[in-house]
């Protein structure tokens, strides 16, 4: 898997794979225009996404009406040190769905592959090379 990273002007860097471009900003507060989500955002709307995706499968499997249910994820700061300690994602689900499906959905949301990389994080190289 490989991915073209390009700077097309002010604070933005865009990813170009598989015939997309994935347009990514900074904040106006620091030095971006704002018009497209951070790196970071878009670490947390992947974690999000993958997760809703195993929710979303499975309740498809099991034609369960996926109306009504939604992820709330929410990041946990430590404002001194200006990380993320814990990100929390809540299913919400439909009262009239009974009580096991929430236990079931829990369990789905826990097989995101983005999730589970982060128990056993990959090693980043970086490397430069002139052309």
């Amino acid at each position: 898997m490989s991915m073209k990273i390009v700077f097309p002007g002010g604070k933005k860097v865009d990813a170009h794979y598989k015939g997309f471009v994935i347009h990514t900003d900074q904040a106006a507060d620091a030095g971006g225009s704002g018009e497209a989500p951070s790196p970071f955002d878009l670490f947390l709307a992947s974690l999000g996404t993958c997760s809703g995706f195993f929710v979303l499968s499975f309740c498809q499997t099991r034609k369960i009406p996926t109306e009504g249910i939604s992820l709330e994820l929410t990041a946990v700061r430590d404002e001194a040190k200006h990380t993320v300690t814990a990100v929390e994602i809540e299913i919400r689900l439909p009262r009239d769905l009974p009580p096991e499906i929430a236990d079931a959905c829990i369990r789905a949301a826990g097989q995101c592959s983005v999730s589970r990389h982060l128990v056993d994080a990959p090693s980043v190289r970086i490397k430069a090379t002139r052309t």
